[in-house]
């Protein structure tokens, strides 16, 4: 007896989808959440956009005459054809422009922290929110809330103070930004520097450590009478500083000693505020998790919440150790998670590009990393996959397949046969055998389980007997 269906079948071609498909797996409705109103009083998106472009024009001026003047191979690039920013191109810039080199050199790093130039190494590029600049709204408030999270690298720090204290303004900061959000209108500064400094003491207690074992009996010192204000006296200078670089990015303005939020800053504020409410409301808590309870809680949710969850997790600690929790996540056994660690990772963005790239070697990584990092470079995420090696795709296959087994349907698994590259299923199998997955055997048993056609559920059985067994 024969089946109606050819053993060859041959496999329906479509792209192969970036690995979000994983996370797409788990089949569990939500419902939905109301899209939240920004405050009364906020601008429409379009105007929100027309404020970010108009304080963003002398940068995105910079980054337009650089990707003009700047391509490797074109009349009057610099010497090295890489588009970086030395003082040579500095001054021919500024004459180019009508403005300093200082002006210039200003600009550029703005454009930088905005995301409207990126710099891979030695070597600077068009970033996509440039691409996108005069028909995107929602790229040029991306491109402006870049910056605003990045407004301590936006005006030089204090000289005078030590990191440490830095560090915590900075980490205090969002609190005081919350409070100029709520107060809906001027705030005097001495009512900040009160905030500030009962901020900067909790992230001081949170920090204290009680040390084991015995210690010796303390003996009593006279105590020196305080001079007054010692809280004023060191941290009135670096609120000083934090309100200028805020006001600097567009965020408040700060003056006659109160500081008031501007549209734009109001709108980031809340917008952050929202994310982090979005996160606490979930059922795990996602945003006091670690990386790997993090991904396993947004694995249940459809992925522009999934992203929301990413972006208040982030916004929560700082970004290093953030992409190193992501990539410890990753490494793990669960290949859904390893999808998911990655698409925070895209929400990450260029600061994660060096520890990305560095895990590029790592063969359980490996795929993931380069598609990353081909979207990271501009390249369509539809045609990504094109930078994977016949051997690295099949890899990608068979994780994203174990993923979709462990947390899927079976129907799903089915249809995930249409993602692979091999034309017949014959030599998918072939090289689904060679690649060496580890969950190669229980990803071809699962998939024989739920195929409907015999004589296709056959040969898989067949071919997971062999990776088993060690035969041919």
């Amino acid at each position: 007896m024969t089946s109606r269906i050819p053993r060859d079948s041959r496999l329906r071609l479509v792209r192969p989808r970036p690995l979000a498909a994983a996370p797409r797996a788990v089949n569990q409705r939500r419902p939905r959440r109301a899209a939240p109103r920004p405050p009364e009083g906020t601008p429409a998106p379009a105007e929100l956009a027309r404020m970010a472009r108009s304080g963003l024009a002398a940068a995105a001026r910079v980054a337009h005459w650089a990707d003009a003047a700047l391509r490797p191979r074109r009349d009057g690039a610099n010497p090295d054809s890489k588009g970086t920013l030395s003082d040579e191109t500095a001054e021919r810039a500024a004459a180019d422009l009508g403005l300093t080199a200082g002006q210039v050199r200003a600009d550029w790093d703005t454009a930088r922290l905005a995301g409207l130039v990126e710099v891979h190494g030695g070597s600077a590029r068009p970033g996509w929110r440039l691409r996108a600049w005069d028909r995107d709204d929602s790229a040029v408030l991306r491109g402006w809330v870049a910056l605003f999270d990045a407004w301590s690298l936006a005006f030089a720090e204090p000289a005078d103070h030590e990191p440490a204290a830095v560090a915590e303004v900075v980490s205090a900061m969002p609190q005081v930004l919350s409070f100029l959000q709520l107060s809906a209108g001027p705030v005097p500064v001495e009512q900040l520097l009160d905030l500030l400094e009962q901020r900067v003491t909790e992230l001081r207690t949170e920090r204290c450590e009680i040390p084991y074992g015995p210690q010796p009996v303390p003996v009593p010192a006279p105590t020196p009478p305080a001079p007054p204000g010692p809280a004023d006296a060191s941290l009135s200078p670096l609120l000083d500083w934090a309100l200028r670089a805020l006001a600097s990015v567009g965020a408040l303005t700060y003056g006659d000693g109160q500081a008031t939020l501007t549209p734009l800053g109001n709108w980031a504020v809340w917008v952050k505020l929202e994310q982090i409410c979005v996160a606490a409301q979930s059922p795990a808590g996602n945003i006091e998790q670690a990386a790997e309870d993090m991904l396993r809680g947004c694995a249940q949710l459809r992925p522009n919440a999934a992203r929301a969850e990413y972006r208040a997790w982030l916004a929560a600690r700082p970004v290093g150790s953030a992409v190193t929790e992501l990539l410890g996540a990753a490494r793990g056994e669960d290949a859904l998670l390893r999808g998911l660690a990655f698409e925070a990772l895209r929400v990450v963005g260029a600061p994660a590009e060096p520890d990305v790239r560095s895990v590029a070697d790592e063969p359980t990584l490996r795929p993931y990393a380069l598609l990353w990092l081909a979207e990271h470079d501009g390249i369509d995420p539809e045609d990504a996959h094109e930078v994977l090696t016949r051997e690295e795709a099949t890899w990608l296959w068979v994780d994203t397949a174990a993923a979709v087994a462990d947390h899927g349907e079976a129907p799903m698994l089915v249809r995930h046969l249409e993602s692979a590259v091999q034309p017949t299923v014959p030599s998918l199998l072939d090289e689904v055998r060679a690649v060496g997955h580890p969950r190669t055997v229980q990803v071809l048993v699962a998939l024989a389980a739920a195929h409907p056609d015999p004589a296709l559920a056959k040969a898989v059985r067949r071919a997971a007997f062999q990776v088993h067994t060690g035969g041919s």
